[in-house]
């Protein structure tokens, strides 16, 4: 198996399809595996060179994993803004409390079942918040999904489709709000001009607060894992 030097070594596992057209990195998030695809008739020293080029990203990618800690009964996680404790509950459904989160059923799926929990809260929040700012705007939105992303805290598609991260539940519910406008805005004005401000400034005035936080403090909302996150992937350009 090849080996990406350096410290630690990095194992890379080699995968080649006849499907692929470009060299294709995957850190999977269930147990650190690397795996690399690349076109049938490429070159092994040219995968290597690629995955030399993103060692960066590689490493960058595992360490992050590492750091994103497991949560269990007992630990504590920020929800709409507010630090809630995991205590053992009674019943089928996780409830919040206070500053507590009562969540039933086997600790050892604890993590999962605040995951769950938090998905649907953060739905339920989002399409009330995008449905009250499309109705400001006079514009409809086409459809609301949830991801778990790093590299953006929502998106609007050219057909209206809006995508938020679920993690946005955990901030202040200004913060949720502040995200919600903005994308809604996009609706309007499809780039981030002088009229694209003017409309967030109309459906969410004094937004830059919000915006501040979410520099400042929305990077440790990723550092909760609720269960298995799927994988991290990096593509370079089409192959010949």
């Amino acid at each position: 198996m090849p080996i990406l030097p350096g410290s630690p070594p990095v194992e890379i596992t080699l995968r080649r399809s006849a499907r692929t057209r470009r060299f294709s990195l995957r850190v999977s998030r269930l147990d650190g595996r690397v795996t690399l695809s690349m076109p049938q008739r490429a070159r092994e020293s040219e995968a290597l060179r690629f995955a030399a080029e993103q060692e960066g990203w590689i490493r960058q990618t595992l360490a992050q994993m590492l750091a994103r800690r497991a949560i269990g009964l007992g630990d504590a996680i920020p929800v709409e803004g507010t630090m809630r404790r995991l205590v053992p509950g009674s019943g089928r459904v996780v409830r919040l409390e206070a500053d507590t989160l009562l969540v039933p059923g086997d600790p050892a799926q604890a993590g999962a079942r605040v995951g769950a929990f938090l998905k649907v809260m953060a739905r339920e929040r989002l399409a009330a918040a995008c449905d009250h700012y499309a109705a400001r705007l006079g514009l409809p939105y086409s459809r609301l999904t949830l991801r778990d992303t790093r590299s953006r805290w929502g998106s609007c598609a050219q057909d209206g489709a809006l995508m938020f991260s679920w993690r946005l539940v955990m901030a202040p519910p200004s913060v949720l709000a502040y995200v919600a406008a903005h994308e809604v805005a996009h609706l309007a004005e499809m780039n981030h001009s002088p009229d694209f401000w003017a409309v967030v400034d109309r459906l969410y005035p004094r937004w830059q607060a919000q915006r501040r936080w979410l520099h400042a403090e929305g990077a440790a909302l990723h550092g909760y894992s609720f269960g298995a996150q799927g994988c991290a992937d990096r593509q370079d350009a089409d192959k010949d």
